[in-house]
């Protein structure tokens, strides 16, 4: 027990060497071998995290039929879904279970990734990473929130009246259309925090983010495409809304990482 509690210590105070990119490079080359500790390190991160993901998946499986009827609602319910292959609820179980697990779990996840990548930080970069998975978990659900919400109960009426042809909804069509769209939007919502990271390690300015904000609107729009179910311009703005209003806030955020950088090298 005193072993672990040194080593808890050491994570938080220990200060790695400040080296500049070039050297770290060459001495990657000159010592391969650390490479390999650094993958096999990896490696035991990734099996713990993937052994939490499997059991909060097999729990989320417990409760597959109220996931089910919270998942079906804006289509009107599982009534309103046909099956017409016999291993068809299966494996839609499977996968709304493995969603689940996975919003479960994704706090133990990141977790596992910022203590892989704590002894590369500075100390008071490994304490905001700290602080920062619960932002991580917020924004996510916020995504995936906002896609259940606000996108599916948009985008359903306008596919299944489309030139008025009735449809027979199959269940592994609908959860796969349902559980893609709010992961990815979940996803998209990290970007804030993505730039805030990049930002304060250096590798993003946030007045070439606020320079070129025409493009960044462009490249939200091509993506907003990509991820609307929908090929009509309202879903599509939809998304676009909260994209551009988080590419902003993004600035915000990267003002502040620098900020923060700028006072601590001074």
């Amino acid at each position: 027990m005193s072993r672990f509690f040194k080593d808890f210590r050491a994570f938080f105070i220990a200060e790695p060497e400040d080296s500049p990119l070039p050297d770290t490079f060459a001495k990657v080359v000159e010592h391969p071998g650390g490479v390999l500790e650094h993958l096999d390190a990896l490696r035991k991160h990734l099996f713990r995290a993937i052994i939490v993901l499997a059991l909060t998946t097999a729990v989320s499986f417990v409760f597959i039929q109220d996931l089910l009827a919270w998942l079906t609602k804006p289509i009107g319910g599982l009534d309103a879904l046909q099956a017409i292959e016999v291993t068809e609820p299966l494996g839609v179980a499977m996968r709304v279970a493995l969603l689940s697990g996975f919003v479960v779990a994704m706090p133990y996840i990141v977790f596992e990734l910022w203590v892989f990548a704590g002894p590369g930080l500075k100390r008071s970069a490994r304490l905001r990473g700290l602080l920062a998975i619960p932002m991580v978990v917020i924004f996510f659900l916020a995504g995936m929130a906002f896609a259940y919400y606000i996108m599916l109960p948009a985008a359903l009426p306008f596919l299944l009246n489309f030139l008025g042809i009735p449809a027979a909804v199959r269940p592994a069509s609908y959860i796969r259309f349902s559980t893609g769209l709010m992961f990815w939007i979940g996803m998209a919502f990290q970007f804030p925090l993505v730039i805030f990271a990049l930002a304060s390690m250096g590798l993003v300015r946030a007045r070439a983010l606020a320079v070129h904000w025409r493009i960044a609107v462009i490249l939200i729009a091509v993506l907003s495409a990509a991820i609307t179910p929908t090929i009509d311009p309202v879903n599509m703005g939809l998304v676009m809304g909260p994209m551009i209003l988080l590419y902003f806030l993004s600035i915000g955020l990267a003002y502040l990482a620098q900020g923060r950088r700028a006072k601590e090298e001074n």
